[in-house]
């Protein structure tokens, strides 16, 4: 059976793109604004690139979030990718007045300036795996690149980090908790071992 995977369409993100690693991965995909639409899916993808208030304000106004949300409680798989994943935390130094999704504890916050390390923190950069046991890292090499677009960075719960990157520390770059997963990087621009991410999130859609 081929899931059929939802991309929310909140006015902001790469929805091309992720569309089309969707579709190498095997999944039949459905981009859409519309909440039913995407609640009729057997997964779906918030995919990001964009300000945390704009995007949070669209989600909860269109009433996507409210999809999101009883998507992930029936156990469906959730994905957020970038500002995608930073929306599934509770809020954001970026909005502080909008809140996110709150399908996993914590607060997104700007990256620290230090010496030798600019902001955003842009380009290529390797994953040290924290959870061996997670599903959506499955099958991935220890010091994977992934290619990173980002100047705010999620204070998970320790248990929900699946993977963290250096950056003058580390930092939470994947994050899993049962159904519910995101990555602070692009899988979609970070070549084969992005589409295995992807690989392996279709096939939890696919159960």
């Amino acid at each position: 059976m081929t899931p059929v995977i939802g991309v929310c369409d909140y006015g902001v993100g790469n929805l091309r793109s992720v569309e089309r690693a969707l579709r190498a991965s095997g999944a039949e995909t459905v981009i859409s604004d519309q909440p039913a639409r995407i609640a009729g899916c057997d997964g779906v993808v918030l995919p990001g690139v964009g300000a945390f208030a704009v995007a949070a304000r669209a989600l909860h106004d269109g009433g996507l979030g409210d999809a999101v949300r009883a998507m992930a409680i029936a156990g469906r798989p959730v994905l957020g990718v970038c500002l995608g994943h930073q929306l599934l935390f509770e809020s954001s130094d970026e909005g502080p007045d909008v809140a996110g999704l709150a399908l996993l504890t914590g607060r997104v916050t700007r990256l620290a300036l230090q010496e030798g390390r600019k902001v955003p923190h842009m380009g290529w950069n390797t994953l040290t795996t924290v959870n061996a046991e997670s599903a959506l890292l499955a099958g991935t090499d220890e010091g994977s690149y992934m290619y990173f677009v980002h100047s705010f960075s999620a204070t998970a719960v320790e248990a929900d980090v699946a993977a963290t990157t250096d950056y003058g520390e580390p930092l939470a770059a994947a994050v899993e908790h049962g159904n519910i997963m995101g990555t602070q990087f692009h899988p979609e621009k970070s070549g084969a071992a992005g589409l295995r991410l992807y690989a392996n999130f279709v096939a939890m859609c696919t159960t």
